[in-house]
């Protein structure tokens, strides 16, 4: 492995590793726009200079590779003098746009004026104006003025989505990014554009103008969309959750993440939120708002309380008279509290898997999106194996017209929207003499007066595992209490088996920063 010398450190790296990936892995800072470690090399930004001894020419670090013995610097006076002509030409025709840009805050532009900037622009002429708001697709609008031509959205339509709707139009200073005639931005990975943008020029239509991301949190996670089980960043504050970005992980999801599973983090807030799901003259009303209270019938009722009840019920019932329904959207150790509980306290062999879409689970889109569109089906099929359960979905329909089965408890599940037959399921099992569901979200179909409603965490307010289609396990950890009285399968286990439940792990505290914009999710069209 070939050693060299950055900045005046030794570092040894494996063969063909670049000079700024060496300089990643060591966590010194070089100047840089164009590269990304999950593209191709464009060096096109010429931003990451370094001096290499012995070498009279200055080198761009993004496409040379370290040769054993190199001894190289980007604190030469000579390239810092070129990094900041670098950065002059770059902003020739950028508009001072940070005050209302959505960038500003987590920009990559700023953050490199800062750093390897900092000069007296020396350029008088009038900038280049440029189309604004520019309409790319149904996520992802552009502002041409604040483009920098680095080309990663072209290259990541290119060698990622392979979708090949971007290019880079005109020349001289008059070249934008844009989208070919009659193909718009509107793959399933469109917003990872956004995320790789290194300035304000691709931003979210959704998230836009909602939160200054000075407001906001971040916490990591995995997402819930299917069961690739993708690294994500929750972004959130004492208002809700705003959005998720991917967070890097070479065994699941490299750098990227799906459209689809961004969309997920609206479904987890308390209140009704807009979501522009299609182009602004077609908005989309989703996320149905959140159980904020337990629920018997038509009755309010405090949620422990109703909790402790249910207990009591299954308790006096026992046996075959009662019956479990499982999803692979809770985790682990929600599955395999609730299932201990009825099958050693409750003496029932009655737990039942709901499968959702069986016939799409082998579909894959060749990057991420899987057709199970659970996260823990694995962790699912492993509680029933370990309890040997192997009950199928007409024993409990069966048991249930024959009046054997009287009282059902199903746990979730959360992603209601990928759940198709919901509705379906929902009149065969409320023929039950009480049916006890556990949701995240309202749905008009179970207000019945013979099923319960317990309020449940969604996966950002609890902590487990999922095991992803690879049987990668995956521990997710409690981010932030959205709503107070919703608890989690192993909190209602115990509620059931009749233990306490301890107030501060009930009202676990949220490092929620102060924010002072509120109501920022009220906003007027695009």
């Amino acid at each position: 492995m070939p050693k060299c010398t950055l900045n005046g450190k030794e570092i040894e790296v494996a063969e063909g590793t670049t000079i700024i990936e060496a300089y990643k892995k060591l966590e010194e800072d070089i100047a840089h726009y164009c590269w990304h470690p999950g593209l191709s090399v464009a060096g096109v930004c010429r931003l990451c200079m370094v001096k290499v001894e012995g070498n009279p020419r200055l080198q761009i670090a993004c496409n040379t590779v370290v040769q054993d013995g190199m001894v190289i610097s980007n604190q030469d006076d000579e390239v810092k003098e070129a990094v900041r002509w670098g950065l002059d030409f770059h902003l020739i025709n950028h508009p001072l746009d940070c005050p209302v840009c959505d960038q500003a805050g987590e920009c990559g532009l700023q953050d490199q004026y800062m750093k390897f900037g900092k000069y007296d622009p020396e350029m008088a002429e009038r900038k280049v104006k440029k189309s604004k708001v520019v309409d790319l697709g149904k996520r992802v609008v552009l502002d041409s003025e604040r483009c920098i031509l680095c080309s990663r959205c072209v290259r990541f339509t290119e060698e990622v989505s392979k979708t090949n709707e971007l290019g880079i139009f005109n020349r001289g200073d008059h070249s934008e990014i844009g989208t070919y005639s009659g193909k718009p931005l509107d793959n399933n990975y469109s917003l990872n554009t956004v995320d790789i943008c290194p300035v304000g020029a691709l931003t979210s239509r959704d998230f836009r103008f909602k939160q200054r991301v000075w407001f906001l949190n971040k916490k990591q996670s995995v997402c819930t969309g299917c069961s690739t089980g993708c690294n994500i960043d929750v972004y959130f504050n004492k208002e809700g959750v705003w959005r998720f970005k991917p967070a890097f992980n070479a065994e699941v999801n490299g750098h990227w993440m799906c459209d689809k599973g961004r969309d997920y983090y609206a479904n987890l807030n308390p209140y009704e939120t807009h979501v522009e799901g299609e182009r602004k003259d077609k908005k989309v009303k989703r996320i149905p708002v959140r159980l904020l209270n337990g629920m018997k019938g038509s009755e309010m009722i405090n949620s422990q309380d109703l909790a402790i009840e249910v207990g009591q019920r299954l308790k006096e019932l026992g046996g075959e008279k009662v019956a479990l329904v499982i999803t692979g959207q809770q985790t682990s150790e929600e599955l395999e509290a609730v299932t201990e509980f009825f099958a050693k306290d409750l003496n029932s062999k009655n737990v039942f898997y709901w499968v959702n879409n069986k016939e799409n689970f082998d579909e894959f889109d060749g990057i991420l999106k899987r057709g199970d569109e659970n996260p823990n089906t694995k962790g699912a099929l492993k509680t029933l194996e370990k309890f040997g359960l192997n009950q199928t979905w007409s024993q409990l329909t069966d048991g249930i017209e024959k009046g054997h089965i009287e009282m059902v408890l199903v746990l979730g599940p959360e992603n209601q929207q990928v759940y198709p037959d919901f509705k379906t399921r929902v009149e065969e099992l409320s023929k039950a003499k009480t049916l006890v569901w556990t949701t995240a979200c309202l749905n008009e179909s179970l207000d019945k007066s013979n099923v319960w409603q317990i309020p449940a965490n969604t996966f950002v307010e609890k902590e487990g595992t999922f095991i992803n289609h690879a049987g990668l396990e995956q521990k997710i950890s409690f981010i932030t209490d959205l709503v107070h009285n919703a608890f989690d399968g192993v909190e209602l286990a115990r509620l059931m088996r009749g233990d306490d439940l301890p107030e501060e792990e009930r009202f676990k505290n949220s490092p929620y920063k102060r924010v002072n914009n509120e109501f920022t999710s009220i906003r007027g069209d695009l």
